[in-house]
């Protein structure tokens, strides 16, 4: 009998560091391997912050992937913003392609529509996502040429009242091209049924991030993840499992991610046990 090959899972180094650098990657991204982790998450608060050329040697030599995510700050518009505004968050996108194309990612994920923490009452639904979709289109064009895919990641609705759930970033991302983000904090509060939304999204899964209901290692919670796994088997995502949280030691993500307590003993317990959980999950 065939072994199920093992399903790679990530890290986000906002676990422990924000904004990234090249002094903390250096630090966290061999721990990340010998802790057995296959990929590691670089978020892009703003480029610049971590050298792409040197970030590629180093995981080449650890043997770690990369993803890369965007982080959709104050002032990071595509939709109800202003041109200049639009204009500025299209470049910021682009140099995040730049730097995923650099290490090797073939996504960018993250909510690239809005600043997160913006909401407003969307009376034209539809006329929003028209906008979305124009102003999205060069900037994934500028990413297909270079190899690298869009995952739009619907959030939570107190963090942006425009993408919420799957069934919204399918509308909002028709003919676009782009794929979906899932993460599972978000979808546990906004989807009724977390399997039957993954299956909708089957075949546009671009990348999944993964942690438990408060945000803490993924199997301290109440989630199905046996149910949840199996329906991304079902969708075909084969790309990694992210372990997405925060520090509270750093005011701006703090707030931005409503971290106000420890979830966990340490940092490194969220990483080490979520690993240690969803590699249980291979053998079950």
């Amino acid at each position: 009998m065939t072994e199920a090959p093992r399903r790679p899972i990530g890290v986000n180094t906002w676990v422990w560091a924000s904004p990234l650098d090249d002094e903390a990657l250096a630090r966290l991204a061999p721990r990340i391997r010998d802790w057995g982790f296959d990929a590691i998450e670089l978020p892009v608060e703003d480029p610049g912050d971590w050298d792409a050329a040197r970030a590629a040697d180093l995981l080449r030599g650890l043997g770690l992937a990369a993803t890369v995510v965007l982080v959709m700050g104050p002032g990071r518009e595509l939709v109800a913003a202003g041109p200049e505004t639009v204009s500025t968050t299209q470049e910021y996108l682009r140099r995040v392609v730049d730097a995923a194309a650099a290490v090797g990612s073939g996504v960018i994920a993250g909510p690239a529509y809005a600043s997160v923490g913006r909401t407003w009452l969307v009376e034209d639904r539809a006329a929003a996502y028209r906008e979305l979709r124009g102003n999205l289109a060069p900037v994934a064009e500028y990413a297909a040429e270079r190899g690298v895919a869009i995952a739009v990641e619907p959030l939570n609705r107190y963090e942006t009242s425009l993408i919420n759930t799957v069934d919204q970033a399918l509308e909002a991302l028709d003919g676009t091209g782009c794929q979906l983000a899932l993460d599972v904090y978000h979808m546990n509060i906004e989807e009724t049924d977390l399997p039957a939304a993954i299956g909708r999204a089957a075949g546009r899964i671009g990348h999944v991030q993964v942690s438990a209901n408060d945000r803490g290692a993924p199997g301290r919670d109440h989630l199905d993840w046996p149910g949840i796994l199996a329906a991304l088997d079902r969708a075909g995502y084969d790309g990694p499992l992210v372990i997405e949280s925060f520090t509270a030691h750093n005011a701006t993500i703090a707030t931005a991610a409503s971290i106000w307590r420890p979830l966990a003993p340490t940092q490194d317990a969220i990483a080490v046990e979520g690993l240690t959980y969803l590699r249980s999950l291979d053998h079950a």
